[in-house]
């Protein structure tokens, strides 16, 4: 079937530790999915294996039924999978204007300072002299740019305020196409829930629950 990820009886890890047991996963095209679980569960792991930055095991991922490539992750950036990590997300060196303008790629940043204005007063200044929820802006601000046919965040939230979360997700939900997956590991769930249209819940490195939102709330 073509229009969806899909991880099949994946495995990952890390030297002699397994993190990852099997994990089974489908998400269609044009959905917003929510991953969460406990701190330890494999959540940032599964990303990283999508993205190929870690290595498969066992198992297998395919994009609209064909197995992704399975080398660096520059390939999976080909392919379009695309990952907003928790930690090292920006470009210490480039200022925040010439960070947006190479994932822009020609095209107006634009809907970035719309999202967040607070970079305005930031375009001239290098990443590394940001604030942690500053450098968080300029990460989503890369996703808003170059989403990708798989758009994977991880932690979105970290280090904003109240009102960066609230705008953060509505331009994440305003992504939403036909023909991309969004995927979303957040420590503030109830946000993740209520713009998600797909829940999985990871512990452990196993799958606990798949379905959508109101069942999860409902148990």
């Amino acid at each position: 079937m073509t229009g969806r990820l899909e991880l099949r009886a994946v495995r990952a890890g890390y030297g002699r530790l397994e993190v990852l047991h099997g994990v089974d996963m489908v998400w269609p095209s044009g959905c917003v999915v929510a991953l969460v679980g406990p701190n330890g569960a494999g959540k940032s792991t599964l990303l990283r294996v999508l993205a190929g930055l870690v290595r498969l095991r066992g198992g297998e991922v395919l994009l609209d039924g064909r197995p992704l490539d399975p080398g660096p992750a520059h390939r999976r950036a080909r392919d379009g999978v695309t990952l907003v990590p928790s930690e090292g997300n920006v470009f210490p060196s480039l200022t925040v204007a010439d960070t947006l303008r190479l994932f822009a790629d020609g095209r107006p940043i634009q809907p970035v300072l719309d999202t967040f204005p607070e970079l305005e007063a930031f375009l001239e200044r290098r990443c590394d002299t940001l604030s942690g929820g500053e450098r968080q802006m300029v990460a989503l601000g890369r996703a808003l740019l170059r989403p990708g046919r798989v758009l994977m965040v991880d932690e979105p939230s970290t280090g904003l305020s109240v009102s960066a979360r609230t705008r953060a997700y509505r331009a994440l939900v305003g992504l939403r196409a036909p023909d991309r997956v969004i995927v979303v590991v957040e420590q503030y769930v109830d946000e993740a829930l209520a713009v998600a249209d797909l829940v999985h819940v990871l512990d452990r490195g196993v799958v606990r629950f798949a379905g959508e939102p109101a069942e999860l709330v409902g148990r």
